[in-house]
């Protein structure tokens, strides 16, 4: 097995983790609301929030929204197999941040009607590991891009 293909399996594994991470820790404070945690004193807080909104709490909401999600998603799977038969490893593992963690958050727009956030962060705004991934994923796409674009 080639080194990229180890490469490309550990990646999916560990997105694939942190997605299962991200949909226990959802199940564990959706079952205990009232529960708090500090994580790094008052700055990092694990507790539970309902995020009606997208990314960042900005306020666009209603099952208009989860029918723009699912089709982005369905867009970026077509992508994801365009860049899987033409062997892009590094597009593949951006894509797939995105979209495992744009479906974690859309069950749970589907399921409760809202977002489960639980990491609690002062002075900024309340997320989840599937925020993480999509943010993450975002900025390796962009570097992606512009290195494409450079070359």
């Amino acid at each position: 097995m080639s080194s990229n293909i180890k490469k490309m399996i550990a990646v999916n594994l560990a997105v694939i983790f942190f997605i299962g991470l991200d949909r226990f820790f959802k199940v564990f404070i959706f079952n205990n609301q009232a529960s708090e945690f500090n994580l790094l004193g008052e700055i990092l807080k694990f507790n539970f929030k309902n995020n009606y909104n997208i990314a960042f709490s900005l306020p666009l909401s209603g099952s208009w929204l989860s029918a723009m999600i699912l089709l982005i998603i369905l867009l970026l799977i077509f992508y994801l197999a365009q860049a899987w038969r033409k062997k892009e490893i590094a597009l593949e593992v951006g894509l797939l941040m995105v979209i495992l963690g744009a479906s974690s958050n859309l069950y749970d727009r589907l399921k409760y009607g809202f977002v489960v956030d639980y990491f609690d962060l002062k002075y900024f705004t309340v997320f989840n590991l599937a925020d993480f991934l999509i943010v993450a994923g975002v900025l390796f796409l962009l570097v992606i891009l512009n290195k494409k674009e450079a070359n």
